[in-house]
């Protein structure tokens, strides 16, 4: 038997979390989570540990001042592609106006995840 241990980071409680893994590495038990998501967080970060990833991008024609504009990946992407992510960003740009929700980068790192805007640039 393995167990792991982790901090959730579903909710600002930080429960303490012990997942206890059988010998083929599949979860025999979940304890010390105060709530369902925490629960589920642990499986999934131990099974399959995905990850936002946010970012920014240089804005071209932006008005004085604004010359980045802030991104994220819509959906969360597996753990190990994250530098993949962060390359595919690197030394794109954009042209003003720029909304918030825009995709700015279809399909990054072949994840089917988009980068989107969480800035408003003029």
């Amino acid at each position: 038997m393995d167990t792991r241990n982790l901090i959730c980071i579903s909710c600002p409680l930080g429960c303490p979390i012990t997942v206890t893994l059988n010998g083929s590495g599949e979860i025999e038990k979940v304890e010390g989570y105060s709530c369902p998501r925490g629960e589920a967080y642990a499986r999934k970060e131990v099974t399959n540990p995905t990850r936002i990833v946010t970012s920014t991008v240089r804005v071209l024609g932006a008005a004085k001042g604004d010359v980045m504009v802030s991104c994220k990946t819509k959906t969360d992407v597996p753990k190990g592609k994250i530098f993949d992510v962060i390359k595919g960003i690197n030394g794109i740009s954009v042209t003003a106006p720029v909304h918030i929700g825009d995709v700015i980068l279809q399909n990054v790192a072949g994840t089917g995840v988009d980068i989107v805007a969480t800035k408003e640039i003029r």
